[in-house]
C-alpha cells in the first residue's frame, strides 16, 4: 500500500483527499502545516506528497525545496495560480507535476498513478502499442490506424520519448536537452514545428487532441490510451 501525505491546511480540501485516497486503497497521511509536513516526511516515508502552495506557516515553493533537499520522493503541487511562468518555476523547483484548482478526482488518481509507476523499475521497452498506433522503437517505424507514418528522425525521436512517458508532464527543457541537446533548451520554437507536423502526420487535432496534449507555456502529455497493435 503506497503512502501519499497530503500538505494543506483546508479542512475541506483534506477531507476531500482523504476520502478519495483512502477509496483507492492508498495509505492516507494529513499535514496542516509545512512543519507537521516536514515532519512526517521523515517520521512516515511517504511514496509521494500532495503540497499546496497556500501554508500557513510557510510558502509552498520555499517547502518544497525544503523536501527537495531530504528527498527525492514524488511531489505533485495543487496550485491556485494559473500562470505559465509558476508552473515553470515549480517544476524547475522540483516538482514532478502539477494540479491547478479545481480539479476532479479522476485527475489526481490519474496523476498520482503515473508518478507512482515511475518509482517502479524501468523497463525499456522495444514495442509502444496505443489506441489505433504503434511504435517500433528498434526500427524507427510508427503505424497509424495499421497505415505506415513517415516522420524524421527528430519526429520519432519526439515522439517516442513522448510515448514512452504516457500521462507524465515532459517540460519544454526536458524534450530540448534529450532530443536537440543541452545547447538548445530555449530554442522552444522547435517544438513548435515539429509538435505540430507530428499532429499533421497523425492526424491529431490540436483542439481535441487524442494524442498529444500541450500544456501551455510549460511542456506536453502523450494521452493516448493503451490499445491493441495497429499493424
Amino acid at each position: 500500500m503506497h503512502k501519499i501525505l497530503v500538505i494543506d491546511d483546508e479542512p475541506q480540501i483534506q477531507r476531500f483527499m482523504r476520502i478519495s485516497l483512502t477509496a483507492e486503497h492508498f495509505c492516507y497521511l494529513e499535514a496542516l502545516t509545512a512543519a507537521q509536513g516536514l515532519r512526517k516526511m521523515q517520521e512516515q516515508e511517504p511514496d509521494l506528497v500532495i503540497l499546496d502552495l497556500g501554508l500557513p506557516d510557510k510558502d509552498g515553493f520555499s517547502l518544497l525545496t525544503e523536501l527537495r533537499q531530504i528527498s527525492q520522493v514524488p511531489v505533485l503541487v495543487l496550485t491556485a495560480r494559473d500562470e505559465e511562468e509558476e508552473k515553470v518555476r515549480l517544476l524547475e523547483g522540483g516538482a514532478n507535476d502539477y494540479l491547478s484548482k479545481p480539479f476532479g478526482i479522476k485527475e489526481l488518481i490519474a496523476r498520482i498513478r503515473v508518478l507512482l509507476r515511475d518509482l517502479g523499475t524501468v523497463v525499456q521497452q522495444t514495442r509502444l502499442e496505443f489506441d489505433g498506433l504503434s511504435l517500433d522503437i528498434d526500427n524507427h517505424q510508427v503505424w497509424r490506424q495499421s497505415e505506415v507514418v513517415a516522420l524524421s528522425r527528430k519526429e520519432f525521436a519526439l515522439l517516442s520519448y513522448l510515448a514512452s512517458r504516457p500521462g507524465k508532464l515532459v517540460t519544454q527543457q526536458q524534450l530540448l536537452s534529450n532530443i536537440w541537446g543541452n545547447t538548445h533548451t530555449e530554442d522552444t520554437h522547435y517544438l513548435r514545428i515539429f509538435i505540430s507536423q507530428l499532429r499533421r502526420k497523425l492526424a491529431d487535432d490540436a483542439g481535441c487532441p487524442k494524442l498529444i496534449q500541450t500544456e501551455p507555456g510549460v511542456g506536453y502529455r502523450f494521452i493516448a490510451e493503451p490499445g491493441t497493435k495497429g499493424e
